[in-house]
């Protein structure tokens, strides 16, 4: 839902001028045109709101992957708008920042494993691969997109309780 409400407002920025840019010259549908710019748009929405993931080395990339993940799960769980991308990505130098993100991880995962199989699926479905609502309900079964949302946010919510139980309080290393 977050994502449409953005798409609809940048279609609407300036007079709707990204909708006024489309050409009919036969090169391609307007269905086309404005998949691809919705698809665009959901790409700018997510790199707001996460950052982009950052690695220094190609033997790096795998744990900037993994560090970028975390963040973004992080960030959907503490349920706020803030500017994700600035939190700090780390080299493995600091030492005191390197056993912060480790706890916080092992109460993430901890927290995680009391969530029964279903429910992680939902959640590995929704924030590693990054499905759709739609998607998801067409995979498990549940009648419509809203079902799916519901579901998440219920989860969620008791995740945020579990983490906050645990003594973390937001997503910051």
């Amino acid at each position: 839902m977050d994502r449409y409400a953005y798409i609809v407002e940048k279609l609407q920025d300036n007079d709707c001028r990204r909708l006024r840019c489309y050409e009919v010259d036969g090169r391609a549908e307007f269905s086309t045109w404005l998949a691809v710019v919705t698809r665009r748009l959901c790409e700018d929405f997510r790199r707001h709101r996460y950052g982009r993931p950052q690695s220094r080395t190609e033997d790096g990339e795998q744990r900037a992957r993994e560090e970028f993940r975390t963040r973004r799960l992080l960030a959907q769980l503490a349920g706020t708008d803030g500017d994700w991308s600035r939190l700090p990505v780390t080299d493995g130098t600091n030492p005191e920042l390197t056993l912060r993100e480790t706890e916080l991880r092992e109460s993430l995962v901890a927290a995680l494993s009391e969530f029964g199989a279903r429910d992680q699926l939902l959640l590995k479905l929704r924030f590693e691969y990054d499905l759709t609502a739609k998607q998801i309900a067409q995979l498990m079964g549940y009648p419509t997109p809203f079902h799916v949302y519901r579901r998440l946010r219920s989860r969620l919510a008791l995740l945020r309780r579990a983490l906050e139980g645990g003594g973390v309080h937001d997503a910051a290393p």
